[in-house]
């Protein structure tokens, strides 16, 4: 795992960019304070874009229609929770 401050990563854009695709990650710092991770995607994010590329799914970035929420049994959750403190 390699670090790199901001300045390197702007002029190395494209080579960590490549280095993650193998796997790499890379931890970005300002000021030599670590403030973010350059990583790879994850296994079931490329799993969701393999399906999307071949057409087994579709997303329009909304919420999946007829879901109309949990319905539970009993008082609400918020006067559990205030008996559960009592």
């Amino acid at each position: 795992m390699e670090t790199v401050g901001l300045k390197d990563l702007k002029a190395r854009l494209s080579e960590l960019v490549n280095r993650c695709r193998t796997g790499e990650h890379v931890i970005i710092t300002d000021r030599g304070q670590e403030v973010a991770m350059l990583a790879p995607l994850s296994d079931s994010r490329q799993a969701a874009l393999a399906m999307r590329s071949s057409g087994k799914a579709s997303w329009n970035g909304g919420k999946p229609k007829g879901l109309r929420g949990i319905r539970a049994r009993g008082g609400s959750v918020a006067q559990t929770v205030i008996n559960d403190r009592r």
